[in-house]
């Protein structure tokens, strides 16, 4: 069975030529294990569960078959995908234009966020392919006239679990009884829960269930470690782990959109060269900051949950928790952002004196204990003064920017606002002793 050939090739398992030169120009060397078990069966026109971890090659596995169909059959409206965020919307975009740029495929991302007018005129021209957040797409249903999905031959939900998780059951529920009932269906998670299973009863018709891995793990090729730290001085750990991984590509992630943004701050005031990526920030800065950080303009990447999961950036050296996540399948997703596609990677927890518990429940979860990283605490305090003064900049750059959003357009001041009352209030005074008389 070809699932269990290690040394298949895209050719071997059925992917037509023009795919292939696309795989190698994306330097798709051979498949990968979930691409290995799925592909054989979705070109065979059944429906697929795939069940993986993160960064496994999971979009060449539903996108290889829907190109491979679309071939055979050309029309428009062929395939939707859903997906949670819209991050990961315009991800799975590029890489279907990849993939199919052989064959001139056309695609359109319909997420929050953006001008649904010019999303309007998208749909409009009817792309083979729709990456969709459930949100906007139902809002498109409800709103764009014209559009429906009759054509639709494949429907996608990857990262299922998530899109369950981020209350878009009422969404998915609406699309599923729009969507035609001949057609193929994938459905990709990384963790097979209720809502997941209840889901695939009502959108699959006798499903091929595709398991990569039955527990949690991270890759073998990552090196984990852990910091025990205080608290307050997480700040001084983190310039000086920094510091020590100089040149290396780095995400620091956080717990809170606001220290995502503190800390881009501080560490930018220092001179590294970060960029915070939180889902405060509009969907454009949010998609430049991603893009600086692939093309290796800046080399810090201070970001929330929001880039945990889905989203490929290939080249990542280390991977910091610098707030401990508190769902521990959380720290799986951070942890696989690094040691892709068999490189080797590094992640380095901090943990501070509330934080044992949640460590302890992640060891727990991985089944291994964690070594410590080396750090000396004398060279780390030495850092404190610079640290501080940074820390003290970072917040002045919040507080002025907070002000500023607050203060009124230029030109409206409050005088003017009292001068254009009173030149309103004197007519109507006149126009009521008018009356009176």
């Amino acid at each position: 069975m070809a699932a269990e050939n290690p040394d298949a090739t895209f050719r071997s398992l059925g992917i037509v030529d023009v795919l292939c030169e696309a795989c190698d120009r994306l330097k798709w060397e051979k498949p990968t294990k979930i691409q290995r078990e799925a592909l054989p069966i979705a070109l065979e026109g059944k429906d697929v569960i795939g069940l993986a971890e993160t960064g496994s090659g999971k979009t060449g596995a539903f996108a290889l078959p829907i190109l491979q169909a679309l071939l055979e059959t050309p029309r428009r409206l062929f395939a939707l995908i859903l997906t949670p965020t819209r991050e990961l919307a315009f991800q799975i975009s590029e890489q279907f234009e990849a993939l199919g740029s052989g064959i001139g495929v056309s695609c359109a991302v319909v997420v929050g966020g953006m001008d649904m007018v010019s999303q309007a005129l998208m749909l409009a021209k009817k792309p083979h392919v729709l990456i969709a957040t459930p949100g906007r797409l139902v809002d498109h249903l409800e709103n764009t006239k014209g559009f429906n999905l009759r054509s639709l031959k494949y429907l996608v939900m990857d990262e299922a679990d998530r899109i369950l998780n981020m209350d878009f059951e009422v969404e998915v529920n609406k699309i599923l009884k729009i969507v035609p009932k001949d057609r193929r269906t994938y459905l990709f998670s990384a963790t097979m829960t209720k809502k997941v299973q209840k889901l695939q009863r009502a959108s699959l018709r006798e499903p091929v269930r595709v398991e990569v891995s039955t527990k949690y793990q991270t890759v073998e090729k990552l090196q984990q470690f852990y910091i025990f730290i205080p608290a307050k001085h997480k700040d001084c750990y983190l310039v000086s782990v920094l510091n020590e991984l100089a040149g290396s590509s780095v995400m620091v992630f956080c717990g809170t959109c606001n220290n995502t943004q503190r800390v881009a701050l501080m560490l930018r005031n220092l001179g590294f060269s970060a960029i915070p990526l939180h889902g405060q920030m509009s969907q454009l800065k949010r998609l430049g900051a991603l893009n600086k950080f692939k093309a290796k303009g800046q080399n810090i990447l201070v970001a929330t949950d929001v880039a945990s999961r889905g989203l490929d950036i290939p080249h990542v050296d280390v991977v910091l928790n610098f707030d401990i996540p508190t769902h521990s399948k959380d720290y799986i997703h951070r942890v696989g952002r690094t040691a892709r596609a068999g490189r080797a990677g590094k992640s380095i927890t901090f943990v501070t004196q509330y934080d044992v518990e949640l460590f302890q429940r992640i060891e727990q979860l991985i089944g291994k204990r964690l070594p410590k990283f080396p750090t000396t605490e004398e060279e780390v305090m030495a850092l404190a003064e610079r640290v501080a003064e940074a820390q003290r900049y970072a917040k002045m750059e919040i507080t002025d920017s907070e002000e500023s959003r607050k203060r009124p357009p230029p030109g409206r001041f409050d005088n003017d606002k009292v001068e254009v009352s009173e030149t309103n209030a004197k007519p109507i005074g006149n126009k009521r002793k008018r009356k009176k008389k």
